[in-house]
């Protein structure tokens, strides 16, 4: 009897690990530490140029995993005073089980303040396929995905016509260029190459040449006439 229950004891605490296991294969991950402390100070910078909130939502089935603005990390823009226009990428990832006839999905949607126009809240969501940032994404990376969809709002909402670009900061020119140093001895020094190739190029030219008029010279000595023959008297013949 004791050792059926046991058996019995064994067999439940190997259901309970195998269905915990299935469940963290089920979870959603949220952004790490490094994408949610990259994405703060753009939304930040984004905010002080255009005077709208941006954020972003990750949900697990309806339970949020992971929420972030402009305001921080784990600070939404809705409802808070201090964001009276804000927009936000709400993504909701499921994970199904194996033996489930359903498929993973990822629904992703642009929400934002009243005051903003819809069609153009719209148009941002469309946009973000653009960025690569499909069902596809979310699913493979949705903490990734949710993070790099918030930097994107303030460029897509900009497009729609909603609200200004966030102008690109270049750097300032510090004052005109040094001059040129003075070219002096250092400019043969720097050429030598080309002129030993040229003084080379110059001795094969001459040599070439004065090997041609030696040879011409030879060829004309050698069909040159002779005295007695011009003449017309044999040598040795009075």
């Amino acid at each position: 009897m004791a050792a059926g229950l046991g058996g019995v004891v064994v067999l439940v605490g190997i259901c309970v690990a195998g269905a915990l296991s299935g469940d963290d294969g089920l979870a959603v991950a949220p952004p790490t530490s490094t994408e949610r402390a990259d994405t703060v100070p753009i939304l930040q910078q984004a905010t002080a140029v255009q005077g709208i909130c941006y954020g972003w939502t990750l949900q697990a089935a309806a339970e949020v995993v992971s929420a972030g603005s402009n305001l921080g990390e784990g600070v939404g823009v809705e409802g808070d005073p201090r964001c009276p226009s804000w927009v936000r990428v709400v993504a909701d990832v499921t994970y199904v089980s194996e033996s489930s006839e359903s498929n993973d999905y990822a629904y992703v949607t642009v929400e934002g303040s009243a005051d903003l126009d819809p069609s153009g809240l719209l148009a941002v969501g469309s946009g973000l396929e653009r960025f690569g940032l499909t069902e596809d994404a979310f699913l493979d990376d949705p903490g990734w995905a949710v993070t790099r969809a918030a930097v994107s709002l303030p460029l897509l909402l900009a497009e729609a016509g909603g609200v200004s670009p966030v102008p690109v900061t270049t750097a300032t020119s510090a004052g005109p260029p040094p001059p040129l140093p003075a070219a002096g001895n250092d400019l043969w020094r720097d050429r030598w190459g080309y002129l030993l190739a040229a003084a080379g190029m110059l001795l094969v030219t001459v040599l070439l040449v004065t090997v041609g008029l030696v040879q011409r010279r030879r060829e004309r000595a050698g069909v040159a006439p002779r005295t007695g023959a011009a003449s017309g008297r044999t040598p040795g013949v009075r």
